[in-house]
């Protein structure tokens, strides 16, 4: 027992070789990326009337994330999905154009109080936003605005468009 102990505490700390193997995985530049965009993200939190209107201007994409069932269940109007398990350089430059400092609004998820389908809340350190906001930065995309407050999707400013 002490042995397997032991050795299940070795391999915990020790980076195991096959961690670093694969070069088309990078967790340490993931994990650099992401302190990098922090203080980014914290700068481009916009409250929701703030959010409405960017998303208005012209030239803006509202990019929802979120898998394609569920952004045909419900989504903000004019929003355009491209689900975060899709982006690549291609398909981001597809939906986003040739731009990289076009404004690109996004939300999730945690964005409503509804906690129910299309909507329901995910753990607030899984938000969709963080992981969204540092892909898009991560492929070079720097104009990204997040929503920053909880709305409840059936207010009607918030223009919902179900299936």
């Amino acid at each position: 027992m002490r042995r397997t102990f032991c050795l299940a505490l070795a391999l915990a700390a020790a980076p195991s070789a096959l961690a670093q193997a694969n070069p088309q995985i990078d967790y340490p530049a993931f994990a650099a990326l992401t302190a990098s965009v922090a203080p980014q993200r914290a700068e481009r939190l916009l409250a929701f009337d703030a959010f409405k209107a960017e998303a208005a201007k012209p030239g803006a994409l509202l990019l929802d994330a979120r898998s394609k069932d569920a952004f045909a269940r419900g989504h903000i109007k004019g929003a355009v999905n491209l689900p975060l398990t899709d982006f690549t350089a291609a398909s981001l430059a597809a939906v986003i154009g040739p731009d990289a400092n076009r404004p690109i609004l996004i939300y999730c998820n945690n964005n409503f109080s509804n906690d129910q389908s299309p909507v329901p809340v995910k753990a607030a350190a899984l938000a969709l936003n963080i992981q969204t906001f540092i892909n898009l930065v991560g492929y070079g995309y720097p104009n990204v605005r997040e929503l920053a407050d909880v709305v409840d999707f059936t207010d009607p400013r918030v223009e919902w468009v179900t299936g």
